[in-house]
């Protein structure tokens, strides 16, 4: 667990099921050249089921996350069907008829309408998916569906991952217990805005549609929207946030459960969001990067300046405190203000006040930065906006991670 994550005292971790009323299955349909399993599958029996979306903010959109948004309603999602190892994307007419073919067999699989169901995949980009490989495999998965499936949809929806990504909770709540699950992927072409990244949330409590996007929308503004790898948007990204119903645990909005219940799914998201940068495709070490002062649109373009830098990246990679890195990539972020009176702090150790060196301790700075997770604060002239960006490091594993990607 990381020191920037804390778990809400009423939030347990207990491996099992899915929520009452979820079901999932993943299996291998021949997609991925490794012949591992590529097709998941989730399915929730209860009628009356809400959900919530987000997606990429691309202006290149994969088909099914066009198809998804054209042809699904974002509020009553039971089925979701996933595909690793072929984005579908920059494919065209033929990729979204491919995605829609998917779709309707997902449909007969889950027992509901085609708008019920959305459509997710990841992969390759520029390749033409074959929406037969598909298709049988949501058969296959048809019949392997499960309340403890889980497992196998989170291998299903991995690509370069070096691990699965999931939470499984129990949420106390003064009208009884509420059980929490999600599985997300996520390693390379990461950004805050999203990431290659997909991520399903399931729970078996009670709310409105309404209430589901906002909770949904404030968490992924605190996750995965706080998260970077490598600075790079994704054509695909995708986040379901299903709600069954099934506890009988009715969440009204403004209510103290409601409270803790977001609470518990904010701390999910960003478990998930920083275990993506954790895996971050060859990644060694983790930075969380603080930016005080200024405007929040100043300190939001200095944090993810600082966190998409190759040359801050490489210095968190090599536990090198090189500060110059920072102060440079925040200097060309905010070019119109200069000379820039910058306080910068690396692991609470001040190493530049007013945009100037200071003496300080090298030695402990050097062990400071030598472990698993690194922070920086960066201190603007003015007050009132804050903003923080989780970022991995940039390693030797991922150049030829993605050097070598389709060949």
């Amino acid at each position: 667990m990381s020191r920037w994550l804390e778990r809400p005292a009423h939030v347990t971790d207990n491996p099992g099921d899915l929520p009452k009323g979820f079901k999932a299955a993943g299996v291998a349909a021949g997609i991925k050249p490794s012949g591992g399993m590529d097709v998941g599958l989730l399915v929730c029996s209860e009628p009356g089921c809400v959900s919530a979306t987000r997606f990429t903010r691309s202006g290149i959109l994969a088909a099914p996350v066009v198809l998804t948004q054209q042809r699904a309603r974002q509020d009553a999602i039971r089925v979701v069907i996933v595909n690793s190892g072929n984005a579908n994307a920059a494919t065209g007419n033929q990729g979204f008829e491919q995605a829609a073919r998917t779709q309707g067999a997902a449909a007969m699989a889950g027992g509901v309408r085609e708008d019920q169901v959305a459509v997710a995949s990841t992969g390759v980009i520029g390749v033409q998916l074959d929406a037969g490989d598909v298709i049988r495999g949501i058969v296959r998965a048809r019949g392997d569906l499960r309340e403890y499936g889980h497992g196998d949809f989170s291998e299903a929806i991995q690509t370069t991952d070096q691990f699965a990504k999931e939470v499984e909770v129990d949420v106390a709540l003064s009208a009884g217990t509420v059980r929490l699950t999600a599985q997300a992927k996520g390693a390379g072409m990461i950004s805050p805005n999203f990431a290659t990244m997909l991520c399903f949330v399931q729970t078996d409590a009670a709310l409105d549609a309404t209430f589901a996007d906002l909770l949904l929308g404030l968490c992924v503004e605190r996750s995965f929207d706080r998260i970077s790898v490598d600075g790079q948007l994704s054509t695909n990204d995708t986040v379901i946030f299903q709600a069954s119903g099934a506890s009988g645990v009715t969440l009204e909005a403004d209510s103290e459960d409601a409270t803790k219940f977001g609470e518990a799914l904010d701390w999910a998201l960003r478990k998930l969001a920083l275990d993506i940068v954790r895996d971050g495709e060859g990644s060694k070490r983790i930075g969380r990067v603080v930016v005080r002062g200024g405007s929040n649109e100043v300190v939001e373009r200095a944090a993810r300046a600082i966190a998409n830098s190759p040359l801050v990246k490489a210095a968190l990679h090599g536990g090198d405190p090189n500060w110059g890195r920072i102060v440079q990539a925040v200097g060309g972020a905010l070019t119109d203000t200069s000379p820039l009176a910058v306080d910068v702090f690396i692991e609470s150790v001040q190493v530049c006040a007013a945009g100037m060196a200071i003496k300080f301790d090298q030695d402990a700075l050097n062990a400071a930065v030598s472990g698993d997770e690194v922070e920086y604060d960066v201190v603007l002239p003015g007050s009132g906006a804050e903003t923080e960006v989780f970022f991995s490091d940039l390693s030797h594993e991922y150049v030829t991670i993605n050097a070598d990607y389709t060949t």
